[in-house]
């Protein structure tokens, strides 16, 4: 074991009551278990306790946003620094490939069920209910717009953060446990639910949910603004080189926008956030690592308006002030009346949280008052035949989160369709 891992494995103090786990992990993975396995170095051990309850190591330890998780909730944090609980969760995936052990060595081998399921997307829900489901012997078919899967791990998510190839090993060991893919097949284009519910004994939607959400305000049809969401997973930039971009938004999809458009060459990128900065939903590093690449932050402002004859040539701004809103928990911005003013920009990016596309009403099923999919605590729709999880459903942002509701979505389609 390298010194680094070492050190960082010996620092956990396999707590009894285990609040990493328990409380910060939205997957509940056994991670003090997980980090003893390290420590004896057994790997493959280790691997199998973090398969129990995830398929997405390589990847959760890379991108959670650990402070707010895991990390946020261990002991060793309370009077210093937490375990490094990220970092050993992905050197336990990288360490048990190094030795040619994948996802089918964690699992025993089950016998093949005659019950059918259909997954909708090949996200991190999608991916999480279709192994979770295959490996207990049902026959999983994952139906995937693109002619790859991950997602928003493959392209919504810069290279700098999560490599292609952690996503591209981590999709293959899923596919090895059995599952079959339909590429190039899109929902409500390519085919209905109504087409493939004759064929399948359940349907899990994993679709995501990344259109992204306007500003409305004046101005924001023109040429130059665009949707972070949608920059990001169809990498479709323009050309940044001497130019001024704004981004405005205060989460991890504002930073790995700021980030990637300051990397293409902008001559400069400020994020403009209307609260402050310890509100800021985005992981601190994350905001850090931004800040050390040169982009600016305009904290507690926000865009009144963008101007422009055709395309976009200035933004107006309006600082805020926060305040205790009777009711609410935390702080919130209000504009400073006669604090308008204006600055040059030639692209600004929208990334302000995200919402379904627009054929996901004409779908049949219940919409909760955001637009989501509307499940119950089982992540059963209206139609009893039909699953949903992830940001579809209005899970919480993070990747763990929409892996959970991919993972006991299963366990409720299993147990839903063997009896």
């Amino acid at each position: 074991m390298i010194k680094g891992v070492e050190e960082k494995v010996n620092y956990c103090l396999n707590c009894k009551v285990k609040p990493c786990s328990l409380k910060g992990c939205p997957l509940n993975n056994h991670i003090p278990d997980f980090i003893q396995a390290l420590k004896k170095e057994e790997y493959l051990e280790a691997y199998k306790i973090l398969s129990e309850t995830t398929v997405l190591p390589g990847v959760c330890g890379r991108i959670c946003p650990h402070e707010k998780q895991c990390q946020g909730s261990c002991v060793r944090g309370i009077k210093g620094e937490p375990v490094s609980i990220g970092d050993l969760e992905a050197y336990t995936f990288d360490k048990a490939h190094e030795l040619g052990y994948h996802l089918l060595d964690c699992y025993e081998k089950t016998e093949k069920k005659d019950k059918k399921v259909a997954v909708l997307g090949g996200g991190p829900a999608g991916l999480t209910c279709a192994a979770f489901l295959a490996k207990e012997g049902i026959q999983v078919t994952i139906y995937e717009k693109y002619d790859y899967l991950g997602g928003l791990l493959m392209f919504g998510i810069p290279d700098f953060r999560l490599p292609k190839e952690i996503v591209e090993n981590t999709v293959k060991d899923i596919l090895d446990l059995g599952i079959e893919v339909k590429y190039h097949q899109e929902l409500g284009k390519d085919f209905t639910l109504k087409d493939i519910e004759k064929e399948y004994d359940a349907i899990f939607l994993g679709i995501g949910a990344n259109c992204s959400s306007k500003m409305e305000v004046e101005g924001e049809d023109l040429e130059g603004v665009y949707g972070g969401n949608e920059l990001l997973e169809y990498n479709l930039h323009p050309d940044y080189k001497g130019k001024k971009v704004i981004v405005t938004g205060g989460g991890n999809v504002a930073m790995d926008c700021a980030r990637t458009i300051n990397r293409l060459g902008a001559k400069e990128v400020t994020v403009v956030y209307r609260r402050a900065e310890e509100q800021m939903p985005a992981e601190k590093k994350e905001i850090q690592d931004a800040k050390n690449e040169g982009v600016q932050f305009a904290f507690q402002n926000n865009i009144v308006k963008i101007i422009g004859n055709g395309k976009v040539e200035k933004v107006e701004l309006i600082k805020t002030k926060l305040i205790q809103k009777e009711g609410e928990s935390r702080l919130s911005p209000v504009n400073i009346e006669n604090s308008n003013y204006q600055v040059d920009v030639d692209y600004i990016v929208m990334a302000l949280g995200s919402k379904p596309q627009k054929f996901v009403k004409d779908l049949g099923l219940e919409l909760n008052k955001w637009g989501n999919i509307q499940v119950d605590e089982d992540y059963k729709t209206s139609n009893p035949k039909v699953y949903a999880g992830g940001d579809l459903a209005g899970m919480k942002g993070t990747v763990a989160w929409a892996a959970k509701s991919g993972r006991e979505a299963a366990k409720n389609i299993i147990k839903n369709i063997e009896n």
